[in-house]
């Protein structure tokens, strides 16, 4: 088999990487906002999912779209090493209305441009490695369906439930898609059918642009708890009631929102994040004192004792302040995720690699869901940021330039050529049994 030189490695090609960027920007553009409208299962995601299947096919691979609408294409090692685990190079395709170009689509065009690098040197892995483009991970109805699905994170309860804002079914948006929804229950990946998972991803934040550094090196997901929150009190006429006599629960709200960096300071870290992103007042007049506000409360950590902490130290100040004002309170928790951590001997990977290729680099957190938090629990897992310019993502005008995509995916290239041609590393039991 085919190896390659160990100071010599192949060099990916951007203009490849930048021209199927551009091709795939082609689906779902609106020339209007210059945005990209591709929800999952939307006729202009599945025009964008064939289209990486003919590019698949071009190159040779065995490429298929599974149950749940994975595309999955498939560059085998030879002989015995057929039947290897693989190493998977994952990321999505699916947009948020009016997103980038970026967000996704560089993750998975990367994974083609590693195989093409390594088809045009001739090299040959030891291990198969997989390109995938998951389905519908941006949330449209309410998940990250594709992910989920070769994880073993489905239940037909939730595919039955599940509808996007419009209330439109996920399973008739799979139906109109050419999908059974039932068949995404079988997309399941046993753990030894996997070597490694990586991502590259731009970094939708910004860090890495503010601080000039190339290249991020994700140790984890932040977990993530989101509640619902009501603070009832007395809606009340504005020019009447005096001030000292009001239950208004909009002051209840708004003296919450100046704790949140109290709560941060006592209670979390610098990875800790708490926002208030949605609110609605009623009755909601301009000469009416508020009497209820609604609100979500999302807060993140790296660490779930920290999160815990969190949740625990928001509720009593909620406590306290509706007992200041006279307000009734309650919330619902509507989800809580735990954080999940990158592989260590992934990180290790990324980060030898990152300097031995002089790139700038720091170890941090995503406070963002990826698609790589679900396969932490069943293979080695690790994720790369390349910078967002002024942290700008799911919107139009989302940029990276095209000399940091490079260095991401020359990077990423490097990691899965080390993985996918060295021939003494454990295997996915014995990776199971050292945890």
């Amino acid at each position: 088999m085919t190896t390659p030189p160990g100071s010599n490695q192949p060099r990916i090609d951007i203009k490849r990487i930048e021209a199927d960027i551009n091709a795939i920007a082609r689906f779902g553009f609106n020339d209007e906002d210059r945005g990209i409208y591709r929800q999952g299962f939307s006729p202009e995601d599945m025009a964008a999912r064939q289209w990486l299947r003919d590019r698949m096919g071009e190159m040779g691979l065995d490429h298929r779209m599974d149950g749940a609408g994975n595309v999955i294409g498939r560059y085998g090692a030879e002989g015995a090493g057929a039947d290897r685990p693989a190493i998977v190079i994952a990321s999505h395709l699916d947009s948020v209305p009016a997103g980038g170009i970026f967000d996704g689509v560089l993750g998975v065009v990367a994974g083609l441009e590693v195989i093409r690098t390594m088809q045009d040197a001739g090299i040959t892995p030891n291990y198969p490695i997989e390109v995938i483009a998951t389905s519908e991970e941006e949330g449209r109805f309410g998940g990250m369906l594709g992910a989920q699905a070769l994880t073993g994170n489905l239940t037909r309860e939730w595919l039955e439930g599940a509808a996007d804002e419009h209330g439109l079914a996920l399973k008739d948006a799979m139906a109109d898609a050419g999908l059974d929804y039932l068949e995404a229950l079988h997309a399941y990946r046993r753990p030894e059918t996997l070597h490694a998972f990586l991502e590259l991803h731009v970094e939708q934040g910004p860090v890495l642009d503010t601080e000039k550094t190339t290249i991020g090196v994700v140790e984890g997901i932040s977990g993530v708890f989101k509640w619902m929150v009501r603070l009832k009190g007395k809606a009340d006429h504005a020019g009447t009631a005096p001030m000292h006599l009001r239950s208004d629960a909009l002051m209840g709200m708004v003296d919450f929102a100046h704790e949140i960096p109290r709560i941060i300071d006592e209670e979390g870290t610098d990875k800790s994040r708490i926002t208030i992103g949605h609110v609605a007042l009623k009755p909601g007049f301009p000469h009416t004192v508020p009497g209820e506000a609604e609100f979500t409360i999302v807060g993140r950590d790296l660490d779930e004792e920290v999160l815990t902490r969190l949740a625990d130290s928001c509720r009593k100040v909620l406590e306290s302040i509706s007992r200041r004002h006279g307000l009734k309170f309650d919330y619902e928790q509507m989800s809580w995720l735990a954080p999940a951590y990158c592989d260590e001997g992934i990180v290790a990977l990324v980060e030898r690699n990152a300097k031995a290729l002089e790139y700038s680099y720091k170890i941090m957190p995503s406070g963002a869901g990826h698609d790589v938090q679900f396969f932490t629990a069943l293979t080695r897992t690790g994720l790369i940021f390349v910078p967002s310019v002024g942290g700008v993502s799911h919107a139009p005008d989302e940029w990276t330039h095209w000399s940091d995509i490079e260095r991401g995916a020359q990077l990423l290239c490097n990691c899965v050529l080390e993985l996918a041609c060295a021939s003494d590393q454990v295997t996915p039991l014995e990776q199971s049994i050292a945890r």
